[in-house]
């Protein structure tokens, strides 16, 4: 059975376990999702469950993506996003909701982090910053030399410096699944995960386990 789900980040707060200690959580509104497309290795080369999440109104979608989703009677979904399952045991225009997650899961977390603009090396990769002695009064924030003269006499591929931070894929491994509540879709895991509030998540059965 698919152990998958598209959410949206609702925010963060804590509960109390037996013992009176807090527990930082964070709350997902974690579907209900509509399986929009089944891929199996025989037509499409590998096995995988595409989800929908979220209706939107039709003029918000292309012609494609509502003949897409008019094959199985489902309504406009603005989010579309495949899971990778050997035996997904689903079939199209089926719900999914969060009640295939159970408190004590283990799952991956998928997210676009906050974007932070263009950002110097000490904040970017946590550089050190030149020496606060000696009279200097210009370089306690630059990133120094970047490469060497004569040989190679240019700067590496893939060298860090100053640069566009955030905007990314990150993956947050092995969070607990601590509440599920299945009247209000809520999912809660224990931990921070990437993005910004309203932000759209992909939560998975962990990988490393």
């Amino acid at each position: 059975m698919l152990k998958g789900l598209i959410g949206k980040k609702v925010g963060m707060t804590q509960i109390f376990d037996e013992a009176g200690v807090a527990i930082p959580v964070t709350l997902i509104e974690a579907g209900p999702c509509y399986v929009t497309q089944v891929r199996t290795p025989d037509k499409d080369g590998y096995s995988a469950v595409q989800l929908g999440f979220v209706e939107a109104k039709p003029k918000r979608l292309s012609g494609g993506q509502l003949g897409h989703l008019k094959r199985n009677n489902l309504p406009p979904l603005r989010f579309l996003r495949e899971f990778r399952a050997k035996e997904p045991g689903l079939s199209e225009g089926d719900p999914v909701k969060v009640s295939v997650f159970a408190v004590g899961d283990a799952v991956d977390v998928v997210g676009t982090s906050k974007g932070k603009g263009f950002q110097g090396g000490v904040k970017r990769y946590h550089f050190r910053g030149g020496p606060k002695t000696h009279g200097q009064s210009d370089r306690h924030r630059a990133p120094g030399a970047r490469s060497s003269g004569t040989t190679p006499g240019r700067v590496y591929k893939g060298s860090r410096g100053p640069g566009h931070m955030g905007s990314e894929r990150v993956t947050t491994q092995n969070l607990k699944v601590v509440l599920v509540d299945e009247e209000r879709n809520l999912l809660g895991v224990r931990g921070a995960v990437p993005g910004a509030k309203g932000g759209i998540l992909l939560i998975k059965e962990a990988r490393k386990q």
